[in-house]
């Protein structure tokens, strides 16, 4: 029988994990291992209510354990699976091997109920970047399944508290037990399944989340959001806050917007603060994405009664060192162009399944799909389907994405970082790298960046029910 592409590909996609293994005479690297253990737990999501939560986690622990590397180390994590389903690990802005990504039938074989996979990679960047199953994502990160992984930067700014907070959200029946209505059309071909408790680390948003100061202290502050759907607006009251870095990249620091710092799923940002409130004082930070409602609070940034450990902040640089990216040449660089139709009120009337012209209604009702890239529409993970597109490896590529829908969509690109150029058109000033990038309805959105790394790339909106309901394509590099 003949071999087919993608067949072709997981086989060089294997090859390469193996061949990124250190050869024999190679000096060795430090390696870092963790172990995870994904099944279902019970946990107290409410330490004032002592009704208990069924989740899937890992390691017994919600969220998972954080994963904390340095640049340069090997890191080896070994998952043993105790679901009733399959699983994967996908380690979300890491540029790792292609075979080492976590995508179900376009990277590896799913990890079967009782079965385990050792995930081995070196880690080339540092920043703040989290973990999640690609298999059945729509579900299984709702349920529970993510973490934070954090590598240490070699001359990170000096701070005196480094807290990572994971913001998510979960649905909840009256008995405090998840509500099992995953995989809607009415989720997919809209905003997506949200939660109707907000959880920070795990646990109730409210005042009683703290994150507990002394006066005069620099707080690092690394927000994640893992929700499945939900955005972000994040307020932090009485505090002026500079953002360092966007999805694990250093930026240069800029003040915080003033009306909140927008999250979409899969994003990340990192804040250094100084505290420079009297002791004893506590403070809000509130989650402000929907005005018309009222502002929910996430936690307080809370003064201890000690005297200030300094009357005036440190003066020492905030800037987050950056990782050596491979930067695009605009000059010499191909363009390419992404449009994304459809959803509930959206077109195209006609998309393409298999290859095979339908109507948006019969996609919908018949193959449970409400998106199309390209006039694509694919189920997850684009089994059946060719790549959105072809690119040889070292290739400078400008990636036009035109949004013709009526909705947001966080797009996040494996294996590379891109700058974002342009928003409509208007050059954007900071040019930050990100692997995650909000495209707002009805607008137009310019990245760019080198294909340098081998394999096939999934390619896919953050909002998972999105990406089942058929924004999810991959791009092929080779």
């Amino acid at each position: 029988m003949p071999i087919h592409r993608r067949e072709f590909l997981q086989s060089a996609a294997a090859l390469g994990a193996a061949l990124a293994l250190p050869a024999a005479a190679a000096p060795a690297r430090k390696e870092s291992r963790y172990e995870l253990i994904p099944s279902e737990f019970k946990v107290q999501l409410d330490p004032a209510n002592p009704q208990r939560s069924t989740v899937w986690s890992y390691n017994e622990q919600f969220p998972g354990p954080l994963l904390r590397f340095r640049r340069g180390e090997r890191a080896h994590i070994a998952v043993q699976n105790r679901l009733a389903q399959d699983t994967t690990v996908h380690w979300h802005g890491l540029r790792v091997p292609n075979g080492m990504d976590g995508v179900p039938g376009v990277t590896q074989l799913p990890i079967a109920s009782g079965g385990r996979f050792d995930y081995r990679f070196d880690i080339k960047d540092s920043g703040t970047f989290w973990y999640h199953p690609h298999q059945a994502s729509f579900e299984q990160v709702p349920r529970g399944l993510y973490g934070a992984l954090i590598v240490e930067e070699d001359k990170p700014p000096k701070v005196d508290r480094d807290e990572v907070w994971l913001l998510s959200d979960i649905r909840l029946d009256e008995q405090r037990q998840q509500v099992e209505d995953f995989g809607r059309i009415l989720d997919l071909a809209n905003d997506g399944r949200r939660g109707n408790q907000l959880l920070v680390n795990g646990l109730a948003a409210g005042p009683d989340r703290r994150i507990d100061v002394r006066a005069g202290e620099r707080l690092r502050l690394r927000l994640i959001n893992a929700a499945s759907a939900r955005f972000f607006r994040v307020v932090l009251e009485g505090h002026a806050a500079s953002i360092v870095a966007w999805d694990g990249q250093g930026v240069t620091p800029h003040a915080a917007p003033t009306d909140g710092i927008v999250l979409g799923p899969g994003m990340r940002v990192d804040l250094i603060i100084d505290c420079m409130q009297r002791p004893g004082a506590r403070f809000e930070i509130r989650e402000a994405g929907r005005p018309k409602l009222s502002t929910m609070v996430l936690g307080v940034i809370a003064y201890s009664t000690q005297a200030p450990l300094r009357s005036a902040p440190l003066t020492t640089s905030i800037a987050v060192p950056p990782n050596a990216l491979p930067e695009p040449d605009l000059d010499k660089a191909s363009d390419h162009y992404i449009m994304f139709q459809g959803g509930m009120r959206g077109s195209p009337t006609i998309g393409l399944i298999d290859g095979k012209p339908s109507r948006i209604q019969d996609i919908m009702a018949k193959q449970g799909l409400a998106w199309t890239m390209n006039y694509n529409a694919q189920h997850e993970h684009a089994l059946m389907h060719e790549p959105l597109l072809n690119l040889s490896r070292g290739e400078h590529v400008i990636l036009h994405m035109v949004n013709e829908t009526d909705f947001v969509h966080p797009m996040h690109l494996h294996g590379h970082f891109f700058r974002v150029l342009a928003v409509n058109g208007a050059a954007n000033a900071l040019r930050e790298w990100r692997d995650t990038v909000i495209m707002a309805p009805r607008s137009s959105l310019d990245v760019a960046f080198v294909a340098e790394n081998p394999g096939e790339w999934m390619y896919h909106c953050h909002i998972l029910d999105h990406a089942a309901g058929g924004m999810m394509g991959t791009i092929v590099v080779e």
